[in-house]
């Protein structure tokens, strides 16, 4: 028995040594053929003598992939991209290029897998959007805007919500304690508020001569705003009517009559206008303006919370102009001329005046969650208050330290105060600036050595999970799973990330994530040359950001795939931007889901928006569309330019098309590399004017469209271009996975985060793309779920100081 045994184990080994034999055989082969596809096509240019775009290959260690993963990473993104070797140059089979792309991919991947690597620990301050999100969940003050008291976030990676580039100082810290204690004391409906005044503008190029939406029908122009007011009180509502630099009024020549609206009922209307007020207006402009506008003025008594007030001018007539000319669809361009109709300026809103104290508002119901009706109850329901407030704000349950804290501040502001109000202000206002609220902070675990990863707690990961899709605090129902311990549970975890995406809150990732992937927050700095685009004005604009906003809410809100934002057959419009597409039968100003006939408008690259931020203000600019392209939708970007690149030749005698001036960069060798990736995608989409419309022709000669892409492949228009971008989906959806997981990290990725972006992209492709296989891959994946234990002294000084 001994003797067969002792056989069984030498023939296992034996088995075992033949095994690894065979194993060598076939991997040595594989690499040395590797070797030499790359010594063949790519060490021409990348060695240590060219060292073209910083990348040498003759010496990189095929042997030891990840000790260079960095090389081997940008070998990968090139040869997925079918980028290299560049058109013109010497090719392999495309099987021979796959061959090594996979072999490169699969050994990163399995050295990543036994080695994970979460990433370095920041400390994270909630930015703008983040805090004003927060403060809107915690007091259900959802017509303030916050973002609007704090300065604008520096940005890095793309995004405005990266750790290492959000700092503090003195001066921010004033900031966050001047808007504390104004949120403390809108939240609580202090009577003791002083009277300010805000003033909201509508934009210069607004065109106010058709409907605005959320106003009353039958009316034209004009505004509507939401507006919390903070106490039970008398308010000021004062309408400015648009007047040029001399205070002289605009459209006096003409009757019109201005409503004024509180909560959808008439409370004002006025009329104004004709030869009285065209003669008083004659003498000393500024006191006639304020004589007329007098006339506007509405003070009403207002319940504490949010309301809706609209202001507007009757509308006439529907009927078209009958005019010689075509009128532009833009009201004004000329900004000192007072012809044409009057128009709205600004709606100034002054209180409150008269305040009642302890009026009921939507934040006090949300805050009080108890009532005292005698001086020994105060303690224990303010306790009770406070320990349900912080432990939304704090993002888990607070400590006794931390409770005795917030109790010390109660008392002190009721002493001063001389209310139980009093006290919950003063403990809100502390809350709002204290280092648990303004930082997303996460705690060492003490069973782990320093260096060694481990799972973050599941208060840790709600939170994660909350500012990822809602950019704002975990709610209750995610905070009780993680107070329970069950939200790491991959079927609840799942649950959860499912709910929060189909929850209106995750309207934040279209506003915060998209607004800056595809750069949708530049469109509101976007003024095309008037002389050029006469009919691009204010409402076209926001007419196109909302239509690529909404495209993407319908792919998170509605669990579409990911490819849906590059070939969508259906998109959002209302009739002002029908008529800019140049689409019949669409009426009135609310956008909405319509099917796309044209396969030129599908999707992305389709899209007024995207057409526009990537023109220049006076001509379309095929180097920006395609380096817009290569970037935000290949994720291949070019590198930057070389300094003194001469401009385009404008001045020329002859009327050249975009493609004639374009080969001047590419006639010069030092352009030409970049231009030869960038412009035919760019000229592709020639198509489409500075603004987005449709067009056949340039400077009155036709438009051609065909080219070579960096692949080889022919286009001749932006349908054929979509297509050859949707023949490699992954491609797409790694970039988008790429950018999404910044987002949701808060810091930009390294090359060990590539194989984690693979894998979540392959899972992904399993499920056609859908956006949520794409979060639930990101939210299960070790960056997001792990950290690593920091080293004695890392960040803690840091963290002491913000505590003090």
């Amino acid at each position: 028995m001994l003797c067969s045994n002792m056989k069984i184990k030498y023939l296992t080994v034996f088995l075992s040594f033949v095994a690894i034999g065979l194993q060598a055989a076939t991997q040595e082969p594989s690499v040395t053929e590797d070797r030499g596809l790359i010594d063949k096509y790519c060490v021409t240019c990348h060695n240590q003598r060219t060292k073209a775009a910083g990348l040498t290959l003759d010496t990189a260690d095929l042997a030891n992939i990840p000790s260079q993963s960095a090389v081997w990473e940008r070998v990968i993104r090139k040869l997925r991209a079918e980028m290299m070797p560049p058109v013109g140059a010497p090719h392999p089979d495309k099987a021979q290029l796959d061959r090594l792309a996979t072999f490169l991919e699969t050994s990163l991947d399995k050295w990543a897998a036994a080695h994970p690597n979460p990433g370095r620990l920041t400390l994270h301050r909630l930015n703008r959007a983040e805090y004003g999100n927060a403060v809107r969940d915690l007091f259900a003050l959802d017509a303030v805007d916050i973002a609007q008291y704090l300065p604008p976030d520096p940005e890095a990676y793309g995004f405005d919500n990266i750790a290492d580039s959000l700092g503090t100082s003195p001066a921010l810290m004033e900031r966050y304690l001047a808007v504390a204690w104004k949120v403390a004391r809108m939240a609580m409906a202090d009577a003791k508020i002083p009277a300010t005044t805000e003033t909201f503008r509508a934009r210069m190029d607004l065109t106010q001569r058709d409907h605005i939406e959320g106003l009353p029908l039958g009316t034209r122009g004009g505004m509507v705003i939401q507006y919390n007011f903070p106490v039970d009180a008398e308010y000021e509502i004062r309408p400015k009517l648009w007047a040029n630099t001399v205070e002289q009024i605009g459209g006096l020549e003409h009757t019109d009559t201005l409503e004024v609206t509180f909560d959808g009922q008439r409370i004002k209307l006025v009329n104004f206008g004709g030869h009285e007020d065209e003669v008083l207006a004659a003498g000393v402009s500024a006191a006639a303006r304020t004589q007329i506008e007098a006339r506007f003025i509405a003070r009403i008594p207002v319940k504490a919370g949010p309301h809706t007030i609209g202001v507007a001018f009757l509308k006439k007539s529907s009927a078209p102009p009958v005019d010689v000319l075509r009128p532009f669809l833009r009201d004004r361009i000329d900004p000192v001329s007072t012809n044409g109709i009057a128009q709205l300026d600004k709606i100034v809103i002054e209180g409150p005046f008269n305040a009642l104290p302890s009026g009921d508002s939507p934040s006090r119901r949300r805050i009080l969650t108890c009532r005292t009706l005698s001086e020994a109850e105060a303690a224990s329901c303010a306790n009770k208050i406070l320990t349900t407030v912080a432990r939304r704000a704090y993002r888990r349950p607070a400590t006794d330290a931390e409770m005795k804290q917030l109790m010390g501040f109660f008392e002190s502001g009721r002493q001063k105060g001389g209310s139980f109000d009093s006290g919950i202000e003063t403990a809100l206002a502390f809350l709002l600036v204290s280092p648990q609220f303004l930082f997303r902070f996460e705690k060492d675990s003490d069973n782990v050595a320093p260096g060694a990863n481990f799972r973050v707690s599941d208060l840790e990961l709600a939170s994660r999970l909350a500012f990822f899709i809602w950019s704002s605090i975990p709610d209750d129902p995610l905070l009780d799973l993680a107070v329970k311990g069950r939200l790491k549970e991959p079927a609840v975890l799942e649950a959860q990330v499912r709910r929060m995406l189909a929850d209106e809150r995750a309207r934040a990732l279209g506003a915060n994530f998209a607004g800056q992937w595809l750069y949708l927050r530049n469109l509101k700095s976007k003024y095309p040359i008037d002389d050029i685009f006469p009919d691009f004005d204010d409402n076209l604009r926001r007419s196109m950001q909302r239509e690529t906003e909404m495209l993407f809410e319908s792919v998170v809100l509605e669990d579409r795939s990911a490819l849906t934002l590059l070939n969508a057959d259906y998109t959002f419009m209302n009739e002002r931007l029908a008529k800019h597409y140049g689409v019949p039968g669409i009426y009135g100003d609310q956008l909405r889901r319509v099917p796309v006939k044209d396969e030129y408008r599908k999707g992305l690259l389709g899209q007024a928006s995207i057409l526009t931020l990537t023109s220049n203000d006076d001509r379309t600019s095929p180097v920006t569309r395609g380096k817009y392209v290569l970037t935000n939708i290949l994720g291949t970007p070019p590198p930057p330019p070389p300094p003194n690149v001469p401009p385009l030749n404008e001045l020329s005698g002859k009327v050249l098309t975009m493609r004639e001036r374009m080969l001047e960069h590419r006639a010069n060798t030092v352009c030409a590399n970049c231009h030869r990736l960038m412009d035919p995608i760019g000229l592709s989409l020639e198509n489409f004017d500075a603004i987005g419309r449709y067009r056949t022709t340039d400077g009155g000669a036709p438009i051609d469209a065909h080219d070579t892409l960096y692949n080889g492949a022919k286009v001749d228009g932006p349908v054929s271009l979509r297509n050859v971008i949707l023949s490699h989906p992954d491609q797409f959806v790694r970039t988008m996975t790429e950018m999404l997981l910044t987002y949701a990290l808060g810091r930009g990725l390294e090359t060990y985060d590539m194989p984690v972006v693979r894998s979540i992209v392959r899972d992904a492709a399993g499920k056609n793309y859908k956006f949520s296989s794409l979060v639930l891959g990101i939210v299960k994946s070790a960056p997001f779920q792990m950290r690593a234990k920091k080293f004695e002294g890392v960040q803690t000084s840091a963290i002491d100081k913000i505590e003090k």
